[in-house]
């Protein structure tokens, strides 16, 4: 596949993994997330990858009418790509998990192409019992040992089919070589057409590590099974995110980063905000060479269908 021109910064504002009492910088009332979004988009994001959150407590959400109170002041002060997450719940349907996207019709919205053990207890480790800001907090962290991320084949065909008439485009969120093969097989089938978008994910606990060679060994497989009909980005977790979006956007690739992913701005110092980070990729990316894509640009490499056609 050619070298891309332009680098797609995707920033995942709050997510449904670190919790509120793991950093004061992650959004979780309505206003907090519009905000971050916003200045995320200013710095330099044309993609907002975005999670709700119940506002009095932090804990992930669901609910379409969380995501309303943002959606409209995200989509009025800036004309950055909205993409929803079909995840938001170890534990909800997937039909309860995409009735934010059915419900709001944005131009992306993500999709885990498989079903996987997702867990981020070693974090409960890192605070005392009088620590958690939320009741909530401890048990969801520490928990999460025993949790699957169900998306099975007849998942990903449900959330597609009942997706189509919105004409949305999924970021098919892969973390390991599996799911790559996972979405050949539903591409052969009909459900996804091309360009599709797939965002190659390291250092989840569950998923494939953060090594570079993981990452060489990821695109190597798509280019082998999908040739000219992918664009691809790169989402490192943790202390991998700069180091691994670094490398994609020199491999000719796309790049994601936000405090859903690393709640830190280099070794051992919390970020201040999402901005932040899309800040400091987009200055590499530039330092090194390359140019960052604005929301109208992403739209033509993704081939999406416009902001003009969302419900919000």
């Amino acid at each position: 596949m050619a070298r891309q021109k332009k680098t797609i910064i995707t920033c995942a504002v709050t997510g449904a993994i670190h919790t509120p009492t793991m950093s004061d910088a992650l959004p979780y009332s309505y206003d907090d997330i519009a905000g971050q979004a916003i200045e995320a988009a200013e710095a330099g994001a044309s993609i907002l990858h975005l999670h709700a959150r119940n506002p009095d407590n932090g804990s992930p959400s669901v609910d379409p009418n969380d995501f309303a109170h943002f959606l409209p002041r995200i989509k009025q002060a800036t004309d950055a790509v909205v993409n929803l997450s079909t995840g938001g719940s170890l534990t909800l349907s997937i039909q309860e998990r995409i009735n934010p996207a059915k419900t709001f019709s944005p131009e992306m919205c993500s999709m885990n192409m498989g079903s996987m053990n997702f867990s981020f207890h070693p974090l409960a480790n890192r605070y005392g019992d009088d620590e958690w800001k939320f009741d909530w907090e401890k048990d969801y962290v520490a928990n999460s040992d025993q949790n699957i991320f169900r998306n099975t084949f007849r998942d990903i065909r449900e959330a597609a089919e009942t997706l189509a008439p919105h004409d949305i485009k999924f970021e098919h969120e892969c973390y390991d070589v599996g799911h790559l093969y996972n979405l050949k097989f539903c591409m052969d089938i009909g459900l996804f057409k091309a360009p599709i978008f797939i965002q190659f994910i390291f250092g989840i606990l569950g998923g494939i590590g953060s090594e570079v060679d993981n990452l060489i060994f990821m695109k190597r497989t798509a280019d082998r099974l999908f040739g000219d009909d992918y664009r691809w980005s790169v989402l490192g977790a943790g202390g991998a995110q700069m180091s691994l979006a670094t490398t994609a956007s020199q491999m000719g690739g796309n790049v994601r980063v936000g405090l859903e992913d690393s709640l830190f701005i280099s070794r051992g110092k919390l970020a201040e905000s999402n901005a932040q980070q899309v800040a400091k990729i987009r200055r590499i990316v530039e330092d090194l060479g390359s140019e960052v894509a604005t929301p109208d640009e992403a739209r033509e490499i993704l081939d999406l269908k416009g902001g003009d056609r969302v419900a919000f």
